[in-house]
């Protein structure tokens, strides 16, 4: 088998690897690089090409899926407020909203109970 030949991996992987790379090229990456980096993920997730049969599969790599969220919270969190989605937006402002009710609280003072005789 050539360097290369894309005939071990299985229909799901080339699909997987063909939404990867159009992902890069949307992102304006130059058409070759986005599809190397596509395989390289793909074989990351699988492990390389799948071959046919009962008991042959091994389980995927999900943590390449992990570090994409990560990547993806990180970026989002340099958006600006206009270009937050409306539930982002509103998350955000919950979040806030929770942050200032925290230090509020801590700021005050316990009020002095009454004693009983």
């Amino acid at each position: 088998m050539p360097r290369g030949d894309k005939s071990a991996y299985t229909d799901k992987q080339k699909r997987k690897a063909g939404y990867i790379e159009e992902s890069y090229k949307k992102r304006g990456m130059p058409e070759e690089e986005a599809e190397a980096r596509a395989w390289a993920i793909v074989n990351k997730i699988h492990g390389g090409g799948e071959k046919s049969g009962s008991g042959r599969g091994k389980p995927e790599n999900i943590e390449v899926y992990k570090k994409g969220g990560r990547k993806g919270g990180a970026a989002s969190a340099k958006r600006t407020k206009a270009a937050k989605s409306r539930a982002a937006k509103k998350a955000a402002k919950t979040r806030a909203r929770n942050k200032l009710k925290k230090t509020s609280a801590r700021k005050r003072k316990p009020k002095a109970r009454k004693r009983r005789a």
